[in-house]
């Protein structure tokens, strides 16, 4: 059985965000990963999960304005600059959250200049931070329109083309979903290169156990193919938290 984790950006949003650590803990869950954490403090969020006795999975860079703004920094040509002034400044956070992997995010952008940009500020993050895990996640079209990184198959080739150990493959099964419409194989493809899972319903991005996506099926191939990290719900529930989260015991 995987080791589940909450995305508290998504999840348990009834509470405060720093509220949501303890509904987590009480929900049963050990680990948690949150999308934007800058707009607060970092001690107070170390603080939570030293109180409730929670890992950090997972959080995101470059900070995107999502208010309409851009999806992250690392593929936008002539953005160099405010890419390495975020990933500072995620680095600075994540030494006091200590989350297992940073997800960097490419941005909308297109070309084979947007792919130049991607491939050195992903190799540049790398030396920066050589013990730290990195990922890259493709993001399907519908959702984000015009976001570089939208394909697995392109995911490997800049992965091998980036050639970084600590660097490597964020699964969201719900974009692999959308993107291919064959989640299985998807997994059999790339699976080898994920460090990190990320799941949702399809359609509709709710809870995973409602939708076409046959995640107890999907759990068993994971479990078959040896993966250790972690899942991650990263979903809309459609009430309340707690009242979704039958997908833990499928």
């Amino acid at each position: 059985m995987p080791t589940f984790c909450a995305n508290l950006t998504m999840l348990f949003t009834e509470y405060p965000l720093i509220e949501r650590f303890g509904a987590a803990k009480e929900a049963g869950f050990d680990v948690v990963e949150i999308l934007f954490p800058y707009d607060n403090p970092a001690q107070e969020m170390r603080s939570a999960l030293i109180k409730h006795g929670l890992k950090m999975a997972l959080i995101n860079t470059p900070p995107p304005n999502w208010a309409g703004g851009d999806r992250g920094y690392a593929a936008i040509p002539n953005g160099e600059a405010r890419f390495q002034y975020d990933f500072k400044r995620t680095l600075r956070y994540a030494q006091l959250l200590k989350p297992t992997h940073i997800h960097i995010m490419a941005g909308r952008a297109n070309g084979a200049v947007a792919r130049a940009t991607f491939i050195e500020n992903l190799k540049w993050a790398a030396m920066q931070a050589p013990k730290q895990s990195l990922t890259i996640e493709p993001i399907n079209p519908t959702d984000i329109p015009g976001y570089f990184l939208h394909d697995f198959d392109q995911a490997a080739e800049i992965l091998d083309a980036v050639d970084a150990p600590n660097v490597n493959l964020q699964f969201d099964a719900y974009h692999a979903h959308m993107i291919t419409n064959d989640l299985p194989a998807t997994w059999s493809k790339h699976g080898h290169r994920a460090v990190h899972i990320q799941i949702a319903g399809a359609p509709g991005r709710h809870e995973p156990d409602v939708g076409d996506i046959d995640f107890a099926g999907f759990f068993k191939q994971i479990d078959a193919d040896g993966y250790k990290g972690f899942v991650s719900g990263e979903y809309h529930p459609k009430g309340r938290t707690n009242d979704g989260l039958g997908w833990v015991k499928l």
